[in-house]
């Protein structure tokens, strides 16, 4: 079935968080008790409230969306192009931005939108934090009343089950495994919330981000038994 989906009909994406707040401080009192609630389980008694608290931006209650890159085969080309960009900013603006990108150019019934663990962490976290400002979700992010077929997504990491749901591959093993660069040359995701509030360098979140949302793309080309991307096929824009 891969081989039949029209590459020009998928959105590849990728998101990174941080938690909504540089320090657990900076919390209402109300919301450092939801947190201490909220993160009991995970940090049982080997950490507080507020040692763990850097880790709150896995949770969309708790932390914000810092940038979204997106890549997406152009149409109209001869030959194969591969186009990315990257959302950053305040949380409202880059939840705005990808509505209407959305809306105005993946917005056909085959359209999909394409991530690793996506449906367990990008699609659900966008669509929370989306409802959180009071953004109508868009057709693609909304799937209350659909069927389970009817749901535009693709996770690389379902495909790369193949029905064994017990199992988690991270993107960083999956490409060293299909033998396709590693997107984490630089940073990882544990140091996203120090690049963001202590190094205030968005930039080299967004570029590790767009690595990531590449590694997407170069992953379902594998499992498709096609050749990787190379650099003169990836346009930044």
């Amino acid at each position: 079935m891969l081989s039949k989906l029209n590459l020009k009909h998928i959105l590849f994406l990728d998101i990174e968080t941080v938690p909504e707040v540089e320090h657990f401080s900076d919390l209402s009192s109300e919301k450092q008790d939801l947190w201490a609630q909220k993160s009991q389980y995970q940090r049982k008694e080997d950490f507080s409230p507020e040692e763990y608290y850097p880790r709150a931006g896995i949770w969309a209650e708790f932390g914000k969306i810092i940038c979204i890159s997106v890549g997406y085969f152009a149409s109209g080309e001869r030959k194969r192009a591969f186009r990315m960009t990257t959302f950053s900013g305040e949380e409202i603006s880059i939840l705005k931005q990808f509505k209407a990108l959305l809306e105005t150019h993946f917005n056909h019934p085959k359209h999909l939108l394409c991530a690793h663990n996506g449906k367990e962490f990008d699609f659900p976290y966008i669509a929370r934090r989306m409802l959180v400002h009071n953004i109508k979700l868009p057709s693609k992010l909304n799937l209350f009343g659909k069927k389970p077929w009817e749901v535009p997504h693709l996770d690389t990491l379902e495909l790369w089950k193949f029905g064994d749901f017990k199992h988690y591959t991270s993107l960083k093993l999956l490409t060293n495994v299909l033998g396709i660069p590693s997107p984490k040359e630089d940073i990882d995701g544990s140091e996203i919330y120090r690049v963001f509030y202590e190094e205030k360098n968005i930039d080299r979140i967004g570029a590790y981000c767009e690595k990531d949302t590449l590694a997407v793309a170069q992953i379902l080309l594998r499992l498709r038994g096609e050749d990787l991307l190379d650099k003169n096929e990836i346009a930044y824009i």
